[in-house]
């Protein structure tokens, strides 16, 4: 049973329901221990006073912010713990925004929250429907191990997410910081035509187990074959930048590809999706419960999609993605469960 990294009290508005915090990922990285080259003798690091030489306990280290060259202003770990905002241990909800009006920049680490006792989890439901049924989410901050955090409080199934978010001030401007960016958007040519019919011919639903961290597994491969003398395979060499001059060429050869036995999608996949779009038109409700067409909901904003998603009742919807949103009214068409408006 996993335990709890922070406990608290979510509140918004009067109503307060008491949560614990709990990790939502872990880490699979490979570990190496640092060994002194041709020995098995570890590698240990130690804390030393950098006049002295000598080793320094941990209970006679203090912090120190510079203000001058070799002047420092001393802060005692129990000065910072003085200061810190919410000591009350309460994650206070102050905003609702709309949940995709969050760049995806400034998201950070994932966590759960859940109720701390049976007699709460009333409560914590009513918060988690309400933000599914709104694609909100609820902004707050707490303090956890001497830092304060920003985060958004979002609805999964059964389950309440908190991701923290970067502050404003930590997030860079891109058009400050990179060197290179594209100075307008691509004009209409075939090009964008043939851009658009590769990223439809490669699309599909979002399913992570079919992703796996293939550097972890050529690690622990080097770690076996090494152990047992076998002889290492080297890593292909990264593709050349594809040249503007070729660029038709490349795309076209890549549809191909996608299309074919080779491709990344099945022919009954494909076929499952539908035709490419040949036209972008705007989208338009579907008449009575007609099954609405797929190249009209990929017109739809998210927003809208939601919404639609909302009207026919279909499951799930707070935690899809646009892409997912679009495959689940497409499939749906009119047989959903329409709610009131109430």
């Amino acid at each position: 049973m996993a335990r709890a990294i922070w406990t608290g009290v979510i509140t918004f508005g009067l109503v307060s329901v008491p949560v614990g915090l709990f990790t939502a990922t872990e880490d699979h990285t490979v570990h190496f221990h640092q060994l002194q080259r041709g020995t098995s003798d570890r590698i240990r690091n130690r804390r030393v006073n950098q006049r002295t030489g000598e080793e320094v306990d941990s209970a006679d280290i203090v912090k120190g912010f510079e203000v001058g060259d070799g002047e420092y202003v001393v802060v005692e770990p129990g000065e910072l713990d003085e200061i810190a905002p919410g000591r009350s241990r309460t994650l206070e909800i102050t905003d609702f925004v709309d949940l995709d009006r969050i760049e995806p920049v400034y998201f950070g680490r994932t966590y759960y929250l859940a109720p701390r006792g049976e007699e709460y989890v009333r409560v914590y439901e009513l918060l988690r429907t309400a933000l599914a049924e709104t694609g909100k989410a609820g902004v707050a901050t707490f303090v956890m191990r001497n830092r304060q955090y920003l985060t958004a409080l979002r609805a999964a199934d059964r389950v309440l997410l908190l991701q923290t978010l970067h502050w404003a001030d930590e997030v860079r401007d891109p058009v400050e910081e990179l060197p290179e960016l594209p100075s307008g958007r691509v004009g209409r040519g075939k090009e964008l035509d043939m851009a658009l019919r590769l990223v439809d011919a490669l699309s599909g639903s979002w399913d992570p187990s079919r992703y796996h961290d293939t550097y972890q597994e050529k690690v622990r491969e080097l770690v076996r074959a090494k152990a047992e003398g076998e002889e290492i395979a080297v890593a292909e060499e990264a593709p050349r930048a594809t040249d503007v001059v070729d660029l038709m060429d490349v795309l076209r050869g890549s549809l191909e590809q996608a299309r074919g036995a080779g491709g990344k999608r099945s022919s009954a996949e494909r076929q499952k999706r539908g035709a490419e779009p040949r036209k972008r038109k705007k989208a338009t409700a579907p008449s009575g419960g007609a099954r609405p067409d797929r190249a009209e909901l990929r017109e739809l904003s998210k927003a809208e999609l939601y919404q639609r998603a909302t009207e026919r009742d279909i499951a799930g919807r707070s935690t899809m993605s646009r892409a997912q949103l679009v495959d689940a009214l497409a499939g749906t068409g009119g047989r959903g469960k329409k709610k009131s408006a109430a």
